[in-house]
């Protein structure tokens, strides 16, 4: 053992610990698609909202179905489920009085593929105006 202050440490490999989240990195266009749709779920309430209608059952849900699972006004329900809709994640249609949500497959599905480890270049989803 030599009598340097300096620790001799021999040669390791590197080895990563684990796979990357996604085979390449979002182009500019896919981030942009995809902030409307992550700001949206971003609020505990929207994130709540969107899984209530989408486990709701026959897969939607009428404003006066999920008033009860808050303690916040219809008005402000009916608020969180508007930027829902405009970012592409909830689909909406007017009954009478009454509007109905139900979670959109297609945005579900591009969501999930942000998560997942085998998409390849996210589509983005397209938020409603």
């Amino acid at each position: 053992m030599s009598n340097s202050p300096f620790l001799t440490l021999s040669p390791v490999e590197a080895v990563a610990c684990c796979s990357p989240l996604s085979r390449e990195p979002l182009s500019p266009e896919a981030a942009e698609g995809i902030v409307p749709v992550l700001k949206a779920l971003a609020d505990p309430v929207r994130l709540r909202l969107l899984s209530l209608v989408a486990s709701h059952e026959g897969g939607e849900a009428c404003v006066c179905d999920l008033n009860d699972a808050f303690e916040l006004s219809q008005p402000t329900i009916s608020h969180h489920l508007k930027v829902l809709h405009e970012a592409g994640l909830l689909e909406r249609e007017k009954r009478g009085v009454w509007v109905y949500y139900r979670s959109s497959p297609e945005s579900m599905a591009a969501l999930a593929a942000l998560i997942s480890d085998t998409a390849s270049q996210t589509p983005a989803v397209t938020p409603r105006r």
